[in-house]
């Protein structure tokens, strides 16, 4: 078997869902398919879209969401649809899905992994963390990533986990997960592929740890809210470290100035959503009080990607698509700073599909202000395809 496309990708602009719909499968269309990922904008009419999607792809297994911004070869877009198509050829797949995340628990989230990782063995015996990757796509406001994603990293062993909490274009109102044939909220979708093909799971950011330090003295995990900073409001410290007043802050400020944490030795940014009429911060991610947070400064965007893709290429090949889950938050960057053009060009040219997200999830671990994404690509290696 030779290095034939196993993987389409496309992107459809078209205003209608239906006509968007019909589009895309006709940019992935293949014989046969045994998986369709897609990732579209809120604006659509949910129900028409879901209604074309069952018509136009039938039997095929289709998991997608709601996003703020997509991703695809016809760069990065607002009120688009995206999406990928894998032959079987390019890996076997299992997927399930979690409902009314609410009263979602540890145990039952290992216990769902675990299920899933037994379903896919019985297909694929062979199937391990050499050979499979596993994708999460997760309503953006549930508020617990960071649990679920621990949860389930734990109930898959070492198959790696990646993925991207949904968006609705930040109005913060409800997003939604595509499963079974409907858009669903408070619900989560896991997918497992194992491929014959190379791939990679990596991680981006552009942010360095400053010697500013911040102390949490107050916060509410369970509510991602940080109420207290070295014992004051924490929006006013915040805006101190920034040498701002705290009335002027906003979203370019959150997007350019995050702060970080340090896990296992590795910096995670740690990105605020709002500034609450309390004068607390709304944070993307829980944060805990005697956290210390550390002031962030911003390296070369543009660089830093084109280092990392550069990477990916030296690691698989040209890939024949990068599933990307890039923050809302570095898109909200890129625009304020006017690198979209090249931004975009770096995205196109590795065959990039995906969305900007409401948080990111990698390897057991919920993010912000991250591209995290899964590079596939086209050479077969026989018994194993995982890069490194």
């Amino acid at each position: 078997m030779g290095d034939e496309p196993t993987i389409r990708i496309a992107q459809s602009c078209a205003a209608e869902p239906r006509v968007a719909v019909q589009e895309l499968h006709a940019g992935l269309a293949q014989p046969e398919l045994s998986l369709v990922l897609f990732f579209c904008s809120s604006d659509y009419d949910r129900e028409a879209l879901a209604e074309e999607l069952r018509t136009r792809f039938g039997r095929t297994p289709v998991v997608g969401c709601t996003t703020a911004g997509e991703i695809g070869p016809l760069g990065c877009r607002d009120r688009s649809l995206t999406g990928v198509s894998f032959a079987p050829s390019a890996g076997t797949v299992v997927m399930g899905h979690l409902d009314g995340l609410q009263g979602f628990s540890i145990a039952e989230g290992v216990a769902f992994a675990r299920g899933l990782r037994g379903r896919l063995e019985d297909e694929v015996p062979q199937a391990d963390a050499h050979n499979t990757f596993a994708l999460l796509l997760v309503d953006g406001l549930f508020g617990h990533e960071e649990q679920l994603a621990h949860a389930l990293q734990e109930g898959l062993g070492e198959i790696p986990l990646v993925g991207g909490s949904a968006g609705d274009s930040m109005s913060f109102a409800s997003t939604y997960i595509y499963r079974d044939g409907d858009f669903v909220s408070g619900s989560a979708a896991l997918v497992l592929v194992t491929t014959p093909l190379p791939f990679i799971e990596f991680k981006t950011q552009h942010f360095e740890p400053t010697d500013e330090r911040l102390v949490v003295t107050e916060a509410d995990p369970a509510e991602r809210v940080v109420s207290e900073i070295d014992g004051l409001p924490a929006a006013e410290e915040y805006a101190r470290m920034l040498g701002v007043d705290p009335r002027d802050l906003g979203p370019e400020h959150f997007a350019a100035s995050p702060v970080v944490v340090l896990i296992d030795g590795g910096n995670y940014v740690r990105s605020i959503q709002k500034v609450n009429p309390d004068g607390s911060l709304k944070f993307y991610c829980a944060i805990e009080r005697g956290v210390v947070l550390r002031g962030a400064k911003g390296v070369d965007l543009v660089r830093n990607l084109e280092t990392a893709l550069a990477q990916v290429r030296a690691r698989i090949g040209p890939p024949q698509v990068v599933l990307a889950f890039d923050c809302i938050l570095r898109r909200l960057e890129i625009s304020q700073t006017g690198v979209e053009q090249p931004v975009a060009d770096l995205l196109r040219a590795n065959n990039a599909v995906g969305f900007n997200t409401y948080g990111e999830q990698y390897c057991g671990l919920h993010m912000n202000q991250t591209l995290t994404a899964v590079a596939i690509g086209s050479s077969r290696a026989a018994g194993g395809a995982r890069s490194g």
